[in-house]
């Protein structure tokens, strides 16, 4: 049988045997993301998977979806593909493990303006290295050409995830009280959240993006805005096996004034201690160039904090032993008190 190819279709801007070369180039990769779940390979109609529920008394899955948003400007500017979908991921596999869930499986999508085989097994490369972080199986994805929809190099990246918990392990703040203690989880820097303003306050594509820093410690801007968004699933299910932990909030878009609070029940308040923070150079040279209210920018970034997790107050040196050992530099940035407001901030 021939192969499947439609000359006019490639006239019109979809060449379907740049499709083929590009799963072909990302097969290798793909298979190192395997976990043992996976019924089917690449290619089928369906990402099949078992997941293996032993130890699980009443499980519940879990999903989330996000995609990289305009940090991907960024990753177009330097040609510099392979670690957008480590962000990618990230930005789903944090969300669940905020629930308490284990990730399974993830899917990504890819649309872009002309498929470049390369470029898209770059791209893919970064999604299977996320994976890996997270546990999860990439088991299925979709690159589409939309030709006339955007310029040839473009992309857009987005994912999907699904995890699992225990019913009777499920996060839901309803243990957090007064006095227990507020964990942060040091970020990598920008992660994947307000770059429509980064873009705008540094003038992005006119910006030198190349020479060394001082004030970023020697990286170029480039390097320090493309630094892929830290995975926390695995520190964090440590902390899970060892620590009732009473609250997770993943800081992404909103910064600490959204996703704070989202853990924070109703009489509770996430009291930060503003002095304790330990925040990367990136954004002071953010907030300067843009001349930007402090609050903004707590309201718009993760200020070094990619994840805050509550305790008890008896549990906090155990859970920042445990993170420690994880390889997460975590340490205390404030308590849960009594407010009808749900964070304050000084």
């Amino acid at each position: 049988m021939d192969k499947s190819y439609s000359e006019s279709y490639k006239q019109a801007g979809v060449d379907i045997t740049a499709g083929y070369k590009s799963v072909e180039l990302m097969k290798a990769d793909i298979k190192r993301t395997a976990t043992g779940g996976e019924v089917s390979g690449i290619g089928g109609f369906g990402g099949l998977f078992a997941p293996n529920l032993k130890g699980y008394k009443d499980p519940i899955l879990v999903s989330g979806t996000d995609g990289v948003g305009t940090k991907l400007k960024i990753a177009m500017l330097l040609n510099k593909h392979d670690t957008v979908g480590i962000d990618c991921v990230a930005m789903c596999v944090n969300d669940i493990i905020c629930c308490g869930a284990k990730p399974l499986i993830f899917l990504d999508y890819i649309a872009c303006g002309r498929n470049i085989p390369e470029k898209i097994a770059a791209i893919v490369k970064g999604v299977c290295d996320g994976c890996i972080m997270a546990g999860a199986s990439l088991i299925g994805g979709e690159t589409a050409e939309h030709p006339g929809m955007m310029p040839e190099e473009e992309y857009d990246l987005a994912g999907y995830c699904t995890g699992i918990v225990d019913r009777e392990k499920i996060i839901d703040n309803n243990k957090m009280k007064e006095g227990d203690v507020i964990i942060a989880l040091p970020s990598s820097g920008v992660h994947s959240n307000g770059f429509s303003l980064v873009r705008k306050v540094f003038d992005i594509e006119n910006a030198d993006l190349k020479s060394p820093r001082s004030e970023l410690g020697g990286k170029s801007l480039g390097e320090a805005l493309l630094e892929p968004t830290r995975i926390y699933v695995k520190p964090v299910l440590a902390l899970l096996e060892k620590v009732d932990v009473k609250g997770i909030s993943h800081i992404t878009g909103g910064g600490f004034y959204e996703n704070i609070p989202r853990s924070i029940p109703d009489g509770l308040c996430a009291k930060i201690d503003k002095s304790s923070l330990k925040i990367p150079p990136i954004f002071g040279l953010i907030q300067k160039a843009g001349n930007i209210p402090e609050r903004d920018m707590f309201n718009t970034y993760n200020m070094g904090v990619g994840m805050s997790v509550v305790v008890s107050e008896s549990e906090a040196e155990k859970s920042l032993e445990i993170l420690k050992e994880s390889g997460e530099e975590a340490y205390i940035i404030g308590k849960i008190i009594k407010s009808e407001d749900k964070i304050v901030i000084e």
